[in-house]
C-alpha cells in the first residue's frame, strides 16, 4: 500500500502549552492570595488603605481605596477565580495540549482543522478572559464549578462543540484502524461534559442586554443538578481527560505498553457508566430526596473499584522500569500524580458515606480531598507531560533535569503541608461543632471557637501553597531555558500507509471491544448512553414529580428588597464561606435554630434561584439568621467583622455601605419570576413594587437608627456637610442585603409544619 505523506502540527500544541503554564501560575497565585485571607483577612486593608489604626496599610487613614475597589478583591471573588483558573484555564488548557499532541501521533493523521483548532485556542482563552473580568466584577451565577453567566456559558458551548468537530473528524480522517484507549477517555470526556454543561447552566436572561439570569431551577431541584454538574466536573474535566493523557504519556515515558489492555476497557466504561451517578452524595442530610442519598452512596463506594483498577493499570504499566523512575523526573511526577489519583478516588467515596459525611462535610477535610486531586493528580499529571514535551518539540534536552528534581521535591512537600493541615482541622472542626456539655448545651457555643482553633492549621496550608508555587516557578525557569537553547519545528514530517477499505461489520473471530474500536461512531453513542443514564435516573424524576417537594404553605416568596438583596449576597460570593442548609442533626437545628428548632425543609427553598447551600463553612449557617441579630449588628458587621465578632476571619465590605443600590431593574425581576417561573407574585404586589421596597428599606434603618446612636449621628452629620448630594442609608446596598439576611428561615416560626399533603 502507497505511504502518504503528512506533517503533524506542533503550533497549536505550543500555545496551549503556553496557556497552560500562564494561567496555571495565575491560578497558584489566586489560591495561595485566598489561602492568606483565611488567616489575614486584613490583606485588602493593607493594600488600599484602612480606617484601623492597629492595622498596617499602604495607604492608612481612611476606607476610600478599599471601597473604591467595589468588592473586586474580597475573597468570594478571589475564590470563584482561583478554582475556575485552575480548572479551565490550567487543567483544560493541559488537556488541548496533551489531546492535541497524542491525537495527531496515536491517529497518524494532522488535526482535521487548522482553523477549528486556533478558533478553538483563540475561543477558549477568550472565555477565560471574559471569566476573569465578570467575576471581578461580581458577575457570577454562584453555582460551584459553574459560576460563569449565561454569555460565557453559551461561548463555552460553541467552543466546546468546535473542539469535538475537529476531534471527530480526525479520527474520522485517521490511518489507524483501532482507537487507543486515551482516546476513548477524549471522546467520554467530550460526550459527558457537553451534557453536563447544557443541562445544569439552563438559565434565564433577565435582559438579552445584560449580563444577569436566573437558573431555570429552584431549591432542591437546582441542588440536585448542580451537584450532579458538580461532581461530574470533577470526574469529567479533571479526571477522564487526565487519564486519557495517563494512559498515553506515562507508557511513553516509560517506553513500556500499557499494562493490561482488558482492564483498560473495563475501566473506561465502568467509570464513565458508575461516575455520573454519584453526584448527590455532596447533598448528604439535607433536603434532597432519600433515595437520591442512597443512590449517590451507593455508587460512590462502587466508585473504588474502576478508580483503583485505572491507578494499578498505571503503576503497574511501570513493572521492570522502577529504576527509570529513579532518574526521570517526568515518571516522578507520573508516579506521584497516579498514587494522588488512587488516594483521592479511595477518600471520595469515604467521605460520601453518611457516617463519615455527617462529620467531614463543610469542614476542611473536603477541601484537602479536592487539593490532593488537583495539586497531585492534575497538577502533576500535567507537569510531567510538559517535561516530557520540552525535549521533544524544542528538539534538545531539558536544560535541567536537577531544576525538575527542585520542582518535584518542592511540589510533593507542598501537597503534604497544603493536605495534612487540612485534614487535622477539618477533623478539629466536625468534632468540635458536634460536642456538647452534660447539661445538654453546645461546647462550643461560639462559632468562633472553631476558627480560631484551626488558624493554625491555615497557616500551614499556605506554607504548603507556597512550596507548590516554588515548585512551579522553578518550571517555568526550565522552561524558558530548554526553549531557548533548542529548536521548535512547527510543522513535522511523519508518513503512514492509508487506511486500507473494510466492513464495517463485526468480522469472525473479532472481539466486540476490538470492533468498537474502529467505529467510533458507536462507540461515541454508547459512551454518551453509559453517561447518560444515571443523570435521567436522577435528574428527572426530581423535575418532574411535584411531590419530590412538597410545598410549604407559610414560605412565602421574596419581597423586591430581599431580591436585590440576595443578589448583592451572590455577587460578594457569600455563600463560598457560609451554607444555607441545617441538618437534621441536633447540633446543628441546637446551634442555628434558636428557639425554632426546625432543620432545613425542602420547602423553603421553592423561590430559591439559584439554591445557596453553599459546600464550607468557614462562617455558621445563615439560614435561620433572620431576627437572630438586630439589623444594626449586621451593618457593623459589614463595616468591620471584628468590631462585632472579636476574631473574625470575614473580610470588610465598607462598599456596601457607600454604593448606592441600583433598582433600576428590580421590577423587571419580580415580573420574570412571576411570568417565567410562576411565583406567586400579585399584580398589585408588582405595581406597588417600588414604595413596597422604600416602605421596608425605611422600616430597616429605622431599626439601625434606633438601635444605634452611634450610626443615626454619623449620618446626620453627613447629611448636614452634604446637602442635597446626601444619600439616605436607605438608598444603600447595605440595606438591601440586611433585608435579605433578616428574611431567612423566618417564614417558618412553630415546630409543626404543614406541607401540602398534611394542611
Amino acid at each position: 500500500m502507497e505511504t502518504q505523506k503528512f506533517s503533524y502540527d506542533n503550533s497549536i500544541v505550543r500555545a496551549f502549552l503556553y496557556a497552560t503554564v500562564v494561567f496555571g501560575l495565575v491560578g497558584f497565585l489566586l489560591g495561595l492570595t485566598a489561602a492568606l485571607m483565611l488567616f489575614y483577612p486584613e490583606l485588602p486593608e493593607y493594600f488600599f488603605g484602612t480606617d484601623d489604626a492597629t492595622i498596617v496599610s499602604l495607604r492608612s487613614g481612611n476606607l476610600q481605596g478599599l471601597i473604591n475597589t467595589h468588592g473586586a478583591f474580597g475573597f468570594g471573588r478571589i475564590r470563584m477565580l482561583h478554582t475556575s483558573a485552575v480548572i479551565f484555564a490550567f487543567v483544560c488548557n493541559g488537556f488541548f495540549a496533551g489531546a492535541y499532541y497524542s491525537l495527531q501521533r496515536l491517529l497518524k493523521t494532522r488535526m482535521y482543522s487548522d482553523t477549528l483548532s486556533w478558533i478553538h485556542f483563540w475561543g477558549w482563552q477568550l472565555m477565560i478572559v471574559a471569566v476573569v473580568i465578570t467575576f471581578l466584577m461580581g458577575i457570577n451565577t454562584s453555582k460551584e464549578y459553574a459560576e460563569h453567566e449565561w454569555p460565557i456559558d453559551i461561548l463555552i458551548t460553541v467552543i466546546w462543540v468546535i473542539f469535538g468537530i475537529n476531534m471527530i473528524g480526525t479520527i474520522l480522517i485517521r490511518r489507524v484502524r483501532h482507537l487507543y484507549v486515551a482516546i476513548w477517555f477524549y471522546l467520554g470526556t467530550w460526550v459527558a461534559i457537553a451534557m453536563l454543561h447544557i443541562i445544569n447552566n439552563l438559565e434565564v436572561p433577565l435582559t438579552f442586554t445584560g449580563w444577569k439570569s436566573y437558573s431555570a431551577y429552584a431549591g432542591v431541584k437546582d441542588a440536585l443538578v448542580q451537584w450532579w454538574y458538580g461532581h461530574n466536573a470533577v470526574a469529567f474535566v479533571l479526571t477522564t481527560p487526565v487519564l486519557g493523557l495517563m494512559y498515553y504519556f506515562l507508557p511513553k515515558a516509560a517506553d513500556r505498553p500499557v499494562f493490561s489492555y482488558k482492564l483498560s476497557i473495563i475501566h473506561f466504561w465502568s467509570l464513565i457508566f458508575v461516575y455520573i451517578w454519584a453526584g448527590p452524595h455532596h447533598l448528604q442530610y439535607t433536603a434532597i430526596p432519600g433515595w437520591a442519598q442512597a443512590l449517590a452512596t451507593g455508587f460512590s463506594i462502587m466508585l473504588i473499584a474502576p478508580s483503583w483498577g485505572g491507578m494499578l493499570n498505571g503503576l503497574l504499566t511501570l513493572r521492570g522500569a522502577w529504576d527509570k523512575v529513579r532518574e526521570n523526573p517526568v515518571l516522578k511526577f507520573f508516579v506521584v500524580a497516579v498514587t494522588c489519583y488512587g488516594m483521592a478516588t479511595f477518600e471520595g467515596p469515604l467521605l460520601a458515606t453518611k457516617t463519615l459525611n455527617k462529620i467531614g462535610h463543610y469542614t476542611d477535610w473536603v477541601i484537602g480531598h479536592v487539593h490532593i486531586g488537583a495539586l497531585g493528580w492534575n497538577g502533576f499529571m500535567t507537569f510531567g507531560m510538559i517535561y516530557y514535551l520540552l525535549p521533544i518539540m524544542w528538539r534538545t534536552k531539558l536544560w535541567s533535569v536537577k531544576l525538575a528534581n527542585w520542582h518535584f521535591w518542592l511540589g510533593t512537600l507542598g501537597i503534604i503541608f497544603y493536605a495534612v493541615p487540612l485534614y487535622i482541622a477539618g477533623f478539629t472542626q466536625g468534632l468540635m461543632w458536634k460536642q456538647f456539655n452534660p447539661d445538654g448545651t453546645l461546647l462550643y457555643k461560639n462559632w468562633l471557637d472553631t476558627v480560631t482553633a484551626i488558624i493554625p492549621y491555615y497557616e500551614m496550608r499556605f506554607v504548603g501553597g507556597l512550596l507548590y508555587i516554588s515548585g512551579a516557578i522553578l518550571m517555568c525557569v526550565n522552561i524558558v531555558a530548554t526553549v531557548r537553547s533548542g529548536s521548535f519545528q512547527k510543522n513535522v514530517p511523519a508518513e503512514a500507509p492509508a487506511l486500507a477499505a473494510t466492513t464495517k461489520k463485526r468480522k469472525e473471530g473479532e472481539g466486540f471491544h476490538l470492533w468498537l474500536e474502529r467505529t467510533p461512531v458507536l462507540l461515541t453513542v454508547l459512551s454518551f448512553i453509559a453517561v447518560a443514564i444515571g443523570g435521567f435516573v436522577e435528574i428527572v424524576p426530581t423535575l418532574t414529580i411535584k411531590e419530590n417537594v412538597p410545598t410549604i404553605a407559610a414560605v412565602k416568596p421574596y419581597s423586591p428588597l430581599e431580591l436585590e438583596g440576595r443578589d448583592l449576597y451572590i455577587r460578594e460570593g457569600c455563600n463560598a464561606c457560609h451554607s444555607q442548609m441545617i441538618r437534621p442533626f441536633r447540633d446543628e437545628v441546637v446551634r442555628f435554630n434558636g428557639k425554632n428548632g426546625q432543620y432545613s425543609k425542602a420547602g423553603e427553598f421553592i423561590y430559591d434561584r439559584p439554591f445557596l447551600w453553599g459546600s464550607k463553612r468557614t462562617g455558621p449557617d445563615l439560614h435561620r439568621e433572620g431576627g437572630k441579630n438586630p439589623s444594626s449588628w449586621h451593618y457593623k458587621h459589614m463595616l468591620n467583622p471584628r468590631v462585632t465578632s472579636a476574631g473574625s476571619i470575614m473580610p470588610r465590605y465598607p462598599w456596601l455601605i457607600a454604593r448606592d443600590l441600583d433598582r433600576s431593574q428590580m421590577v423587571d425581576k419580580i415580573k420574570l419570576m412571576k411570568n417565567t417561573f410562576d411565583v406567586p407574585y400579585t399584580q398589585a404586589q408588582i405595581d406597588s413594587a417600588d414604595s413596597w421596597a422604600d416602605n421596608q428599606a425605611k422600616f430597616i434603618v429605622k431599626q439601625i437608627y434606633s438601635e444605634a446612636a452611634d450610626v443615626k449621628q454619623a449620618y446626620a452629620e453627613r447629611k448636614a456637610q452634604q446637602g442635597a448630594d446626601f444619600v439616605p442609608l436607605e438608598k444603600k446596598e447595605i440595606v438591601a442585603l440586611i433585608s435579605y439576611l433578616q428574611r431567612l428561615g423566618t417564614d417558618i416560626k412553630t415546630t409543626e409544619i404543614k406541607t401540602a399533603s398534611t394542611k
